[in-house]
């Protein structure tokens, strides 16, 4: 027995295969029916709606049905698509034991403990027979595969056979008069639609299993008398055949199987038989240790049996059906019933070479497992499983190909596995002694060779060579010279295959493939899901293989993708350009056309054979969103711009490969903001001006403009951005048109008129503007700025561009294979090039650094963390950052670096979806959707200690009212309450509810966050500090899908904590205007808040000038090197240097409780510092700290939860409960 599968559950006491799918039903003793993938070993779906055990279940030959029947006297037809029950058929009056679809009519069959078998028409879902007769419990009743016939098994010791071929004529022409006729007399009198054609009599006690051969006039039969009968049957009379033995308690089921001559049958005692059907013999027993078995399931087509027993399922086979093969050259020799036959592939010709014996044994796997072939002596070698291991070599003489009369006596030996070494020799594993024998074709012992591992399996290695397998590796071993060669690790490996040149093997195992070369160094390791069938290598050197249900292909450094889907299992032996020549379970050669195209570009891009990239490009339907992600992920950005359309993905493509014109096409077509900035960056790093300047009018980007046209020399565009900045009224950017033009007059006019006349009257003064700047001095009076004497004047103009109004010239670069050829739009340059030319430019004639800087005053480089907040232009009030009377500025350096369904069912009232929705959640945010905020508090109080639930009256009701929806059917009807659910969609299933659809939201929090740091950066601190608690009042409400989010939920409350406690430090200090010293600790405690970088420089800038200011120098100090630690912006950093100086060796002038060198955490209530080893209490749910004396009472920083209580944790995901 070859078990393919196994489930663990209740008694299983129905099964059923389904035709085409690799699924079976399991009907349970519990009342649950389960649908599991015996292939991926997977449960697909349960149902339960029957109540107590379901004894029968049948799926549909070709409709998605299926039909199940159980002890609640319902017969149930459900739609596994649908996932639902579609109706009940009621009329039995007691246990139900089995159900079966009939293949052609719309009918079941069934048969009941009432002691009748009916027949039902699904379709008009009515009785339309019932056969009654036996007089005791029916256990078992079913169609025959082609003929009018049902059998049925009794307790009453009876099968009978029942003919219903008149109830066959009625469905087929229904309309006749006299079949109406017929019918009022059935209705009357009872109906003769099926008869009784025998009673077959022999059994000693009830008969619990009776099934028809599938073509033969044959009925088999099991009983609690323990024994197994055959009957036969003619048109008149019906036999018993022959009795099988060997059962020691009750017989559950039997049947024949369906490609072999065989019957199964199983049994209460616990086993599994196999006996021969003609012979009549016993074959096999499988046994288990304490199940008993209750049924049996044969697959409709492949060779595979079911049994269901006491906790659960086996799926099986009892024989295995790769054939031998063994490829050499054009041809593939191979085993196929009871004859050896080769097979051409040029020519398509199959021969069968030499009848082979059928070994003597009774027992089941003894046929060829493994076929060794040596083309020079024309002799081969078959092993099999006889007799714990054995070989026979037959050498085929040249002439006798294709002679079926042909004998020869095999030479014979025991020995686990046999291949050919050389073109005499073979070799032969004895597990006893762990030895290869090395014999000649003779038969004779030449050699014994010890193995350097314990082996189990040996596999051919070129001549010479032995490939030896153990159970977690596999070496290749040398025979001459007894020396390893090369050893890998693979699990336990099933096949090996080499490719023709014997340069690369794989190794194949149940669900993986290793990739190695000749001395085993490992290449690539593949892992399947389902089991890995077999493999051959084509000619580019790309392996070619098989799983149960896909051909698939692996390239040399890993890649694999599926080549086709499969109908039916098949075995390689050889792949020639587009064509895969194999073999099926029948032994029948088969050639299958593919499309290799996918495998072969991606191995000429892994080759970097371009010339056969562009001709395929160009010829083939190559296309897909894995084919572009490929090339992408591979480096190829613009080959894969030729095989998308979306223009989102064209856009980064053409970015990405640098196609500007494509690039504009789609951004055109996009037509957002952030594409346009993105293109006019690209545009720019290619020195294409015009296209920079189109991106920079598309997105009004005015400062970036001017800038543009001062290096590209365009005075006249300058000229209109000047009139353009006066209409906006944008003094600074007049200011900064005039300067890049160089019109001294429009900059004194602009000073003038912007009220600045001393700086009016010296810049009038320096460029010799006499009568202006006599006016002006008249206007100033006294207060005429005096200008330096002997210093020699110089005219602040523009620098002269280095190329006027064009753009900036490239190196002629050679194009790439693929701009030239895919199409007319080519690169400005490619990128392996564009790395070379950027040595040629220098920096000589480009200051790239100037250029940031003057971006930076274009306000393009900013704290651009938080939106758009300019540190310098936003630093409102609330941030107190004004000058300080510091002592005369001293040569201050400068730091390096800047800071960067078809029938409907009326449907049965269910249980409300609110009710749904808390059945089994621990969220709060889900029980308050539902409406029951009791449950939530105590789930709030139990999880995070919350005590105050005043601030969440808002959210749970806007919670709640966003969870419903209300419809109002008619005036007088009252209003229809709906849940909104989460994620619906008009395929979902009506059974299956969602979680409500919540109408906060984690990514919420992103938007609130920022908007907080926003009014923080601004100095608002009340409305930030509303903000911050807004977030920590939302979070317990909140639900997320992954652990992920889980960690981000936590530290989005770290966050807020820390910046709610440190905002309610700073309006402390902000109260106290008389308290001075206080002031400065609060200050302090306020810095050891984790907050932002932008916020931290702040904070520092802050508890500096406050402790400057008090006296505290030495504090102050401290503060300004935190401060220059922290990339400070320039006016930051200029201050802190000049607190530095000032202070000096300076001490402080009041003793502050706050030492910066010792860690603390700020108490929560009462503002002051506890260090490390002092003893404190937490808040269970934002984890800010607290003296010990303020245990029990409310939270002061969350304002939600009481200090100190006992809480399980925040639980905000279902990820959590699992």
């Amino acid at each position: 027995m070859l078990t393919k599968f196994e489930t663990k559950s209740n008694r299983v006491k129905g099964l059923s295969f389904h035709s085409k799918r690799p699924w079976i039903l399991a009907s349970l003793h519990s009342g649950v029916i389960q649908l599991w993938d015996y292939r991926m070993g997977t449960l697909i779906d349960r149902f339960d709606e029957h109540d107590g055990p379901v004894r029968g279940v049948h799926f549909h030959k070709s409709q998605p049905l299926f039909v199940s029947g159980g002890d609640d006297y319902k017969i149930k037809v459900w739609n596994y698509k649908t996932h639902r029950c579609l109706f009940t058929l009621l009329g039995h009056l007691d246990y139900i034991r089995t159900v079966q679809f009939h293949d052609e009519y719309p009918w079941i069959v069934s048969s009941s403990d009432d002691q009748t078998i009916r027949i039902w028409n699904w379709q008009s879902r009515n009785c339309i027979a019932v056969l009654t007769g036996h007089n005791h419990y029916v256990m078992c009743a079913s169609f025959h595969p082609k003929e009018d016939l049902v059998v049925s098994a009794s307790l009453d010791q009876t099968v009978r056979v029942w003919d219903i071929g008149v109830l066959r004529k009625k469905t087929v022409s229904p309309a006749d008069d006299i079949l109406r006729l017929s019918q009022m007399n059935t209705d009357l009198f009872g109906g003769v639609d099926a008869v009784v054609k025998y009673v077959l009599e022999g059994h000693d006690r009830g008969v619990n299993w009776a099934s028809f051969h599938p073509t033969l006039p044959l009925i088999v039969s099991g009983a609690d008398d323990r024994q197994v009968k055959i009957w036969r049957m003619n048109d008149t009379k019906a036999w018993e055949v022959d009795t099988l033995r060997g059962h020691m308690n009750n017989v559950s089921c039997v049947l024949f199987h369906a490609k072999q001559d065989i019957i199964v049958s199983n049994s209460e005692d616990k086993s599994i038989r196999i006996w021969d059907a003609t012979k009549r013999t016993g074959i096999q027993t499988f046994r288990r240790e304490h199940d008993r078995f209750w049924i049996l399931a044969a697959h409709p087509e492949l060779n595979l049996l079911a049994a269901g027993h006491d906790s659960g399922t086996i799926v099986f086979k009892l024989e295995r059906e790769r054939p031998a093969f063994c490829v050499s050259g054009d041809t593939v020799y191979y085993v196929k019933e009871r004859f050896l036959r080769f097979y051409e592939f040029t020519s398509q010709k199959d021969n069968q070479v030499v009848p082979i014996r059928r070994p003597g044994s009774v027992t089941l796997n003894q046929g060829p497992r493994s076929l060794s072939y040596s083309p020079t002596e024309n002799a081969v070698l078959i092993c099999s499983d006889v007799d714990g291991g054995s070989y026979e070599l037959y050498i085929v003489p040249k002439e006798s190909v294709g002679r079926a009369d042909y004998m020869q006596e095999a030479k014979k030996g025991a020995g686990g596995s046999a291949v050919f070494v050389a073109r005499n020799r073979f070799a032969v594993l004895d597990k006893s002694t762990n030895q290869a024998l090395v014999k000649n074709l003779k038969n004779e012992i030449v050699k014994k060779t010890d193995l350097p591992i314990p082996t189990d399996a040996i596999f051919y290695a070129g001549t010479g060579n032995l490939l030896c397998r153990a159970e977690d590796k596999v070496v290749i071993f040398d025979l001459q010279q007894r020396i390893i060669l090369g050893e890998i690790q693979a699990p336990s490996v099933k096949y090996v295959v080499w490719s023709s040149d014997m340069e690369s093997v794989a190794l194949l195992s149940k669900h993986a493939i290793v990739v190695a070369n000749k001395k085993l160094v490992h290449r690539c390791t593949l892992h399947e899901t389902i089991r890995v069938k077999s493999g051959a290598w084509d000619e580019n050197g790309v392996f070619i293989y098989t799983t149960l249900n896909h051909i698939k292909y692996c390239l040399p450094n890993g890649d694999s993708g599926i080549i086709r889907t499969l109908d039916v299992l098949i075995y390689i032996t050889k792949v020639s350009g587009n064509n895969i020549y194999c073999l099926d379970r029948d032994g029948k050669n088969r050639v299958i056309s593919i499309d290799a195209s996918e495998y072969i570009f991606k191995l000429a891009l892994l080759r970097k054979r371009y010339d056969h990239v562009m001709s395929m490009i160009k010829n083939s339907q190559l296309c897909g969103q894995a084919v572009i992600a490929y090339l992408q992920q591979k480096g190829f950005p613009e080959v894969a711009l030729h095989f998308v359309k979306d223009e989102r993905t064209r856009f980064n493509l053409a970015l990405e490969s640098g196609n500007i014109q494509i690039a504009v096409a789609s951004a055109k077509e996009i037509d957002e903001k952030d594409h346009w900035y993105r293109l006019g960056i690209e545009a720019l790093r290619q020195g294409n001006t015009s296209i920079v300047e189109y991106a920079y009018q598309r997105t009004k980007n005015f400062d970036r403009l001017s800038f543009l046209y001062l290096v590209t020399g365009n005075m006249e565009k300058l000229s209109k951005m000047l009139r353009i900045a006066e209409i906006k009224n944008d003094v600074m950017g007049q200011f900064h048109n005039a300067m890049y033009l160089g019109d001294i007059r429009e900059r004194v006019n602009i000073l003038e008129n912007a009220g600045h006349l001393p700086l009016a009257y010296v810049t009038a003064a320096t460029h010799g503007l006499t009568e202006v700047a006599d006016r002006l001095a008249v206007e100033l009076g006294d207060n005429v700025p005096s200008l330096p004497k002997g210093k020699a004047r110089s005219l602040l103009l523009p620098p002269a561009p280095l190329i006027c109004n064009g753009d900036w010239p490239l190196l002629r670069v050679m194009q790439g294979i693929f701009e030239g050829g895919l199409d007319s739009l080519g690169r400005a340059g490619h990128d392996e090039e564009e790395e070379v030319t950027g040595a040629e430019w220098g920096d000589e004639e480009l200051d790239i650094n100037d250029i940031g800087g003057v971006m930076q005053n274009g306000d393009l480089v900013g704290e651009a963390e938080y939106g758009d907040a300019n540190e310098e232009n936003e630093e409102e009030g609330g941030w107190e950052l004004e000058d300080l009377e510091l002592p005369p500025e001293l040569d201050t350096p400068k730091a390096a670096g800047n800071a960067r369904s078809t029938s409907f069912v009326v449907p049965t009232a269910g249980m409300p979806v609110s009710q749904i929705w808390i059945q089994k959640s621990s969220l709060a945010g889900e029980h308050i959707a539902a409406g029951n905020f009791d449950t939530a508090m105590r789930l709030l109080g139990r999880q995070l200690g919350i005590r105050n639930f005043a601030p969440f009256k808002p959210l749970f009701m806007d919670l709640y009212m966003g969870c419903q929806t209300y419809l109002s059917a008619f005036a007088t009807a009252p209003v229809i309450s709906i849940a909104v659910e989460k994620g619906w969609n008009e395929s979902a299933s009506p059974n299956v509810r969602r979680p409500p659809a919540l109408v906060f939201k984690f990514s919420q929090m992103d938007d609130q966050l920022r908007a907080a740091y926003r009014a923080t950066t601004e100095g608002k601190f009340p409305e930030a500090l509303r903000q911050f608690l807004n977030i920590l009042h939302t979070i317990p409400l909140i639900v997320v899908d992954s652990r992920s989010e889980v960690d981000e939920v936590k530290e989005l409350i770290e966050i807020a904590r820390e910046y709610v406690l440190g905002l309610k430090i700073e309006v402390k200090r902000k109260e106290l205007k008389d308290d001075v010293v206080r002031q400065q600790e609060l200050a302090a405690y306020f810095t050891n808040c984790k907050l932002q970088k932008i916020h931290t420089r702040l904070v520092l800038t802050s508890a500096m000038t406050i402790c400057f200011k008090g006296g505290n120098y030495a504090t102050a100090a401290n503060f300004a090197r935190m401060l220059l630690e922290n990339s400070p912006n320039e006016i930051q950093a200029k201050k802190a240097r000049q607190v530095l100086q000032a202070c000096g060796d300076k001490k402080d002038a009041n003793q502050l409780n706050y030492d910066y060198r010792n860690p603390f955490i700020v108490c929560g209530a009462t503002f002051v510092p506890i260090y490390r080893g002092q003893k404190d209490v937490a808040c269970p749910y934002c984890a800010s700290r607290f003296v010990p004396a303020f245990e029990g009472q409310l939270c002061t920083v969350c304002e939600l939860a009481e200090v100190g209580a006992d809480a399980s944790g925040l639980l905000c995901s279902p990820s959590q409960i699992r």
